[in-house]
């Protein structure tokens, strides 16, 4: 597989679900240091160096430089560079938008700077050098920003599940004395959203339909929106949304950032709830939905369901297997106690996520504009330093709970 941050990796490190070919007919040899272009994502930056021979599917194009007049390090960079961005999707044939090709007899008409090979090779030699240490900052940031994800997890599993050594954590007074079991169809109401014909949505007036596509991790969504004409079609009552309402998305409840799950608030209202996506309420005194929710969080409740998800390519939880989830269940003072603690806890953790989130998209930038300045010769590398690349990039602070 061909990656634009990674270039040319073995099929073992691709993402998980990679398929298998049917067939390797039509594909196509290459060997180290051959330089290895995705013809659809040319525009994108998407060439790689190939650091040892295999074979690569018939949409890559491969093209082998000269040693002695070029040095392919050099122009792999020179052809990420964004001022290619617009040449290549100008040269794209195609059937239209994400099914358009750059043609290897289109691509190699197109002219490119190229310095004398002892400057290609100091210009590849900084630039491996400095990129790999803005990307080992950058993986660093990634790695710590894993932990932080889950550091958090292991509290509330935790905490949801009255560990004692947890709880002591937290601050949390602990007596196993006081602590019963709760089901989440005793505690609340589950409210599966209602089927509105999709004839009768509108775009424009009405009010908003929350769908599977608004609810995300921890916040509502509202950039795509459909409405209905509540006036002319009233809806029954309990398919208003409320502000305190949790919300959950049915469909693939669970993304690589976490579940989708979160709490209406004012500005998302008024709204009302569409199917494929369910509402908790509370019907009981006794329990502090922000409990409920870290609960619904657990890993406790994924193990629970998970294996009687239905659909196929896109799970699907229902409403009965939230209602059925049993779940240890502490005083209310000991709940809402808990709940303040991983809500802290979990802001702390947000707010260090997006640091080193805006870190990354800085550490890209720097990254980008090293590369074009040095491919384009706007200074002499054989002097610069690109210290100043990540220096100023701060650690970012812990976190203990």
């Amino acid at each position: 597989m061909l990656s634009k941050e990674r270039g040319v990796l073995p099929r073992a490190h691709g993402s998980q679900g990679f398929s298998e070919a049917h067939s390797y007919v039509g594909y196509k040899r290459f060997s180290a240091g051959d330089i290895i272009m995705n013809k659809m994502q040319a525009w994108n930056g998407v060439f790689g160096l190939a650091a040892s021979s295999g074979i690569i599917s018939p949409d890559y194009a491969i093209f082998r430089p000269n040693p002695s007049t070029v040095d392919a390090r050099f122009l792999v960079h020179l052809l990420r560079d964004p001022i290619y961005a617009g040449i290549f999707s100008g040269i794209s044939r195609g059937m239209g938008t994400g099914f358009n090709r750059v043609h290897p007899e289109q691509f190699l008409k197109v002219p490119v700077p190229i310095p004398s090979l002892g400057e290609q090779h100091r210009i590849a030699n900084f630039l491996d050098a400095e990129t790999a240490r803005i990307d080992r900052v950058r993986e660093s940031r990634e790695v710590q920003g894993t932990l932080l994800s889950s550091m958090l997890g292991q509290l509330v599993n935790g905490a949801t599940a009255g560990d004692a050594e947890t709880l002591k954590k937290l601050g949390v007074a602990y007596d196993s004395a006081d602590w019963g079991l709760g089901k989440v169809s005793r505690l609340c109401r589950v409210v599966p959203g209602h089927a509105f014909p999709s004839e009768g949505f509108v775009h424009s007036g009405g009010t908003r339909l929350l769908r599977g596509i608004n609810v995300s991790v921890d916040e509502t969504s509202w950039d795509e929106t459909v409405s209905w004409d509540e006036d002319n079609t009233p809806t029954p009552q309990r398919f208003h949304l409320r502000a305190g309402d949790l919300v959950l998305g049915m469909d693939r409840p669970w993304i690589s950032s976490g579940m989708r799950m979160t709490f209406i608030s004012e500005k998302d209202l008024p709204a009302l709830l569409l199917q494929r996506v369910a509402c908790l309420r509370p019907n009981s005194a006794g329990v502090d939905m922000r409990y409920i929710y870290w609960s619904l969080r657990s890993l406790r409740f994924r193990q629970a369901v998970e294996g009687e998800l239905t659909g196929v390519s896109v799970p699907h939880l229902s409403g009965d297997q939230i209602g059925a989830f049993v779940f240890p269940l502490p005083p209310i003072s000991t709940q809402r106690e808990i709940s303040d603690r991983l809500s802290a806890y979990s802001a702390r953790i947000r707010k260090l996520r997006s640091t080193m989130n805006r870190q990354a998209e800085l550490l890209n930038e720097r990254r980008q504009a090293l590369i074009t300045a040095a491919v384009t010769g706007q200074f002499d590398v054989s002097t610069a330093s690109g210290r100043n690349v990540i220096d100023n990039v701060p650690e970012p602070e812990g976190v203990t709970p």
